[in-house]
């Protein structure tokens, strides 16, 4: 059974850094791409970045050139490195993954999500 597990979240000061971590459990077959996503109070959750499994990346206009998405494979973990954090970064960061095997011609995918961990950026 494939299990997610996010840590790193935490309280910043504008400005500051925080590194959030993705840890992977079970084996996850066929895997498309991981990534992260995030929900502010009383919205709807939204892509952050995200990672293919042959390691391209792509991210939200919103984060570019303060965020970094990165993998480590041989530790079964993601990573979300987060600089030059603002008060509008401020939500509940989820990690998931989604894979993806096509049977005779047709998609099937699965997805699988953490239960996220708190990020905080307030003075």
């Amino acid at each position: 059974q494939v299990r997610l597990e996010e840590s790193g979240g935490g309280l910043v000061q504008p400005g500051g850094s925080l590194a959030l971590s993705c840890k992977q459990s079970g084996t996850l077959f066929s895997l498309n791409f991981m990534g992260w996503y995030r929900q502010a109070p009383g919205k709807q959750r939204v892509l952050v970045a995200r990672i293919t499994s042959g390691g391209t990346t792509i991210y939200a206009d919103s984060v570019k050139g303060r965020f970094t998405i990165s993998r480590d494979t041989a530790k079964n973990t993601m990573y979300l490195q987060m600089n030059s954090l603002q008060p509008e970064d401020t939500a509940v960061h989820f990690c998931y993954a989604v894979t993806r095997v096509v049977v005779s011609g047709t998609p099937y995918e699965d997805e699988y999500w953490g239960q996220g961990t708190q990020v905080t950026v307030s003075s």
